[in-house]
């Protein structure tokens, strides 16, 4: 994949409304599965707990944990739940080096040869036939990061780790529309599924009762979403919730095309 079939496929996700993350995301992760010839792409939104939260004193996470996470073909991997487990593995010391900066790492640079014959590698990574994964993180603050991750049945060559890396580089914005599509970036907690349908919903000009509808739901319950969404995201109208989206996103491409 060229430099310049890259920045097509920047244009093309900027050119995907503020209420189609998802499918902007699927085609994303689609291009580059076809492109790298992948087994698997996978999207996590990996959060800080607060203090007292979950927190414990031996926490190998160091507070971090994947609260959001979606998955190109089939359930998420397990690697991704790893992050919520309490249990010491090299593997897993690896996504916390470099918080807070931009950063890619696969499994077979960083890890010996001996840690692909051990019992973790074979439970979480062989019995699923991946040979090698390459991630890319995304610090969209100081309490989240986004987080690609590249499944593969053989090593992968570092020409396609480079690739990947480059592609999902200069797009921040899409980074920042993940999150705020999962509830990970300004909510007070996580959406639900079900507030996430409606999220997306509300980012158009459909009305409650074309939400309701369109989602199978009562308008009196769709009521109840809005209200919790809005609460969850500090505004009080549509309004500011679509500028969450709108504003930012115009002043990052703005300062990423000057």
């Amino acid at each position: 994949m060229s430099m310049i079939e890259i920045h097509r496929l920047w244009d093309e996700l900027a050119d995907f409304d503020v209420n189609q993350c998802r499918a902007a995301s699927r085609r994303l992760m689609n291009l580059l599965a076809e492109r790298a010839h992948l087994h698997n792409v996978t999207w996590a939104g990996a959060v800080r707990l607060t203090t007292g939260e979950r927190a414990q004193s031996k926490d190998v996470m160091r507070r971090w944990r994947v609260a959001a996470a979606c998955s190109l073909r089939g359930p998420v991997p397990p690697p991704h739940r790893i992050w919520d487990q309490v249990e010491c593995d090299p593997s897993m010391d690896i996504p916390l080096r470099d918080l807070g900066s931009f950063r890619c790492y696969t499994l077979r640079r960083e890890l010996p040869p001996e840690w692909f014959g051990s019992q973790f590698y074979q439970q979480h990574y062989g019995d699923a036939g991946i040979a090698d994964a390459a991630f890319v993180a995304f610090p969209v603050n100081q309490d989240c990061e986004s987080h690609f991750g590249f499944w593969a049945t053989r090593p992968l060559a570092e020409e396609t780790v480079a690739m990947l890396t480059y592609a999902l580089r200069g797009i921040k914005w899409f980074h920042r529309h993940m999150m705020l599509g999962h509830g990970l970036l300004l909510a007070s907690s996580p959406l639900t599924p079900t507030e996430q349908r409606v999220t997306q919903l509300l980012l158009t000009d459909a009305s409650q009762k074309q939400v309701a509808h369109q989602l199978g739901l009562a308008e009196s319950t769709t009521h109840q979403h809005i209200v919790a969404i809005y609460r969850k995201f500090g505004v009080r109208s549509r309004v500011g919730l679509m500028s969450l989206w709108l504003n930012r996103a115009d002043r990052e491409l703005n300062s990423e095309d000057a």
